[in-house]
């Protein structure tokens, strides 16, 4: 099931995607059930929004694919490596990354991320995955040059707009195998199976709800591979994930 957050004539609803079409929810399928209004619109009609709802926190974790962590000059963490986003930061598909201008070194990362579907709090790697609602996609967006000056990384991925999420959540995504590809302009810039998470889903979930009480909502980014690279004012960044679909936004 593909579950898309929009907005219509100023009125934000949910809805399942079926085709070129969004059957609208009677609520929030999170809390309301799936029943349907029977109304359906056309996804050119509407503007998608980042699919989750409200989101108290993104999550995300660093250098959790072993040719990124060299990539960057150092070894990959022995355990997940907590840092966050603020919820300004998110934006939907088709939406705009907006450049900051005290940054001369703008990068893309592609990544998968988990929409938590219930309170989790201390749960086991083998219970992890009855806590996820879904899976979507996100664009860790960051300003290289800042995160090499701050020395941490808050302010450089903290940016309104670095935080490209959607299209919409697929509820029966299971990591498997599927590749994740970023392309800018068309040029392909990543290419890697979602297998070769260091960390995988269910532990990355148990050791972040050791720290903090994960809320339905909340989002989880499972890190990048190698390749990321710059993005400039003009261009179109696409990634593209098997079995969930293509995250697009436009720099400016």
């Amino acid at each position: 099931m593909r579950i898309a957050k929009f907005s219509i004539a100023g009125e934000v609803r949910f809805g399942l995607v079926d085709g070129p079409e969004l059957v609208v929810f009677k609520g929030h399928p999170l809390f309301s059930g799936y029943e349907t209004t029977g109304e359906r619109v056309s996804l050119k009609d509407v503007q998608l929004l980042p699919p989750t709802l409200p989101t108290s926190k993104v999550v995300c974790i660093g250098k959790n694919y072993a040719d990124h962590a060299a990539e960057m000059g150092g070894e990959a963490p022995k355990e997940p490596l907590i840092f966050l986003k603020p919820t300004t930061s998110l934006i939907g598909n088709g939406e705009t990354i907006v450049l900051p201008a005290i940054s001369e070194r703008v990068d893309h990362e592609g990544e998968l991320a988990i929409v938590i579907g219930d309170v989790a709090k201390n749960v086991s790697e083998a219970d992890a995955l009855d806590f996820v609602w879904g899976f979507t996609i996100a664009n860790d967006v960051t300003a290289r040059d800042i995160q090499d000056r701050d020395g941490q990384w808050t302010r450089a991925k903290g940016f309104d707009t670095f935080c490209p999420l959607g299209p919409w959540i697929e509820t029966e995504f299971e990591v498997d195998g599927q590749t994740l590809e970023t392309r800018v302009d068309g040029e392909l810039r990543q290419h890697a199976s979602v297998d070769l998470l260091i960390h995988k889903v269910p532990r990355i979930i148990a050791h972040v709800s050791e720290a903090m009480t994960l809320l339905p909502g909340d989002v989880i980014l499972t890190g990048t591979p190698a390749g990321i690279g710059r993005i400039e004012s003009g261009q179109v960044v696409e990634i593209s994930i098997e079995g969930i679909g293509t995250l697009t936004n436009t720099v400016a």
